[in-house]
């Protein structure tokens, strides 16, 4: 069974960014089949607002394509309970829906905005650690 992880839209924006760091490599990881992409609609719905905002000037195409890859390898998971909210509430979705996964891993570039106290149990990884761990398990 393949892992089953939420990323934070700044992994993403991140991706698209630059095609060399981590970021991009675990996106690359996603298109492969190593690992499966965990989202709800409030979180489909912050990639759309956020990959199309001008100031990124992202192209369509490249946009699109990362749809693709959400429609192919994403899985919808509904939370079930609300968790209390983050210092910024809109990172508590990704918490969320984390949460109601069977690994209950979440990767983002933002870890601090996770406190421990506040993870209910899901792990909290940075593109780096994510990759190392694709790797260390072999999963392939």
């Amino acid at each position: 069974m393949k892992p089953l992880w939420v990323l934070n839209t700044n992994v993403l924006v991140s991706a698209l960014l630059s095609t060399q760091g981590p970021p991009a490599r675990l996106w690359d990881a996603l298109g492969a089949g190593r690992y499966l992409l965990a989202y709800d609609p409030r979180i489909l719905h912050e990639y759309q607002l956020v990959l199309n905002r001008p100031k990124f000037g992202f192209i369509a195409p490249a946009v699109a394509d990362m749809f693709g890859v959400i429609a192919r390898f994403g899985e919808i998971v509904i939370p079930t309970v609300a968790l209390p909210p983050l210092f910024d509430p809109d990172d508590t979705r990704f918490l969320e829906v984390a949460a109601f996964t069977p690994d209950k891993v979440l990767v983002t570039g933002n870890g601090k905005h996770y406190p421990r106290p506040a993870r209910h149990g899901v792990a909290v990884y940075s593109p780096h650690e994510a990759l190392a761990l694709l790797t260390s398990t072999g999963i392939r």
